[in-house]
């Protein structure tokens, strides 16, 4: 048989479970999974390998209407997404109507290569609403196949899957064989203490905050690992320390726990808060921290 590689975009509103699924695909925890809206913000590269075939999925952020100019960043990592696709997945939960950015849907509903329509969390719905959206998603994007799925469950991923490779085309693989993404350590570090911050802070604390990784020292049995968290207010600074270092100290063991078993090694991990005012609006900071790329 002929060796099959393709690279495989998955849009949709936030939240809507793109990166459970992508993570389903690649057996690793690559992107950002909770339930507050928004969590992904770069696209991510995830490869799943087998004899004959390579897929290489790349996880958006949810479509939203930018608000500050790390927002227009993330929308540019969407744009691209419909650039460089072999399949598009549109996913979609029970409920949706439609994207939250008109200009976007037209792109899907006139593209000229596969789409395919996930209906997730449908272990939320019963049969009518079932097929009610079914109907309704076929007349919306009629140029596309639909799944219902749950990808949580892992319903029907497998034959979405499987789908998926029919449709790739023929290629010679993109990447090494053995590369699970092409995102470094650091990435992972950060996105894990992210995540983190997400879990245990509510209000806009978690989106004004910022992972940067400055020691990544690995040795035979151990990794040190030195990151700052930056806020935009001093105010900040004090709610994500906490009474006595406590909520600081509870991330870092969260995310110790998290990184030792994604890394399978020991793990020491410092935590340092820095303000750095309205980063979040800065160009060149949004730069460095790989936005406008």
């Amino acid at each position: 048989m002929a060796h099959k590689a393709g690279f495989v975009n998955i849009i949709g509103n936030p939240n809507v479970g793109k990166s459970t699924l992508m993570n389903a695909f690649v057996g690793e925890r690559l992107s950002i999974i909770t339930s507050k809206a928004q969590t992904t913000r770069h696209r991510i590269l995830g490869i799943v390998n087998g004899e004959d075939f390579q897929l290489i999925l790349s996880d958006t952020p949810g479509i939203i209407k930018p608000a500050y100019e790390m927002q227009e960043s993330m929308m540019n990592f969407v744009k691209s997404a419909f650039e460089d696709a072999d399949i598009l997945i549109y996913m979609v939960e029970i409920g949706e109507q439609e994207l939250k950015d008109e200009a976007f849907f037209n792109k899907i509903i006139h593209s000229t290569i596969p789409v395919l329509l996930l209906l997730n969390k449908i272990d939320n719905s019963n049969q009518e609403q079932l097929e009610t959206q079914v109907a309704f998603w076929t007349e919306k994007v009629p140029n596309a196949e639909i799944y219902p799925i749950s990808a949580l469950q892992n319903f029907n991923v497998p034959e979405v899957f499987q789908r998926i490779i029919e449709l790739l085309p023929e290629s010679p693989a993109y990447y090494p064989k053995d590369q699970l993404t092409d995102k470094p350590e650091r990435f992972f570090v950060n996105e894990t203490i992210r995540e983190k911050i997400l879990l245990n802070y509510s209000k806009e604390i978690p989106y004004a905050v910022e992972i940067v990784t400055e020691e990544f020292f690995e040795d035979e049995n151990i990794i040190r690992i030195r990151s700052l968290i930056m806020v935009e207010r001093e105010t900040q600074k004090g709610i994500i320390i906490g009474h006595k270092g406590a909520a600081l100290k509870q991330v870092g063991m969260e995310s110790r726990a998290d990184l030792e078993k994604f890394f399978g090694k020991q793990i020491h991990i410092e935590l340092v808060v820095k303000v750095n005012k309205n980063w979040r609006s800065n160009a060149n900071m949004l730069k460095r921290f790989g936005y406008n790329q």
